[in-house]
């Protein structure tokens, strides 16, 4: 599978891989890795059209809007544990600052 996997991408995934198995908010994903939804929304959009995450819709309480969910795939979670550097090194935020994300 051919995946750009760009530093911005690598966080996302680093992300993902702390609890593996929860559902992830666009919001938290957007929190933990300082992305902003214009860089971070695509790349989860990718990420499902390759089948390496799942998505959801959470309804919402009455007078909130649906929220989307995202998780691994099984393929997903096998692809992030061989690409994520950040997870080898163990530094999540190292990265971030890398890449001037902070």
């Amino acid at each position: 599978m051919k995946l750009r996997l760009s530093p911005q991408t690598l966080l996302i995934l680093d992300a993902f891989l702390d609890q593996a198995e929860e559902w992830k908010y666009g919001y938290d994903l957007s929190r933990i890795t300082g992305l902003k939804s214009g860089t971070l929304y695509p790349i989860l959009m990718r990420l499902a059209e390759r089948k390496l995450l799942e998505t959801a819709w959470e309804a919402g309480e009455p007078g909130r809007p649906p929220r989307h969910m995202y998780r691994f795939t099984p393929e997903g979670l096998r692809h992030a544990r061989a690409n994520a550097p950040a997870r080898n090194r163990g530094n999540l935020g190292q990265v971030a600052l890398e890449m001037d994300l902070y």
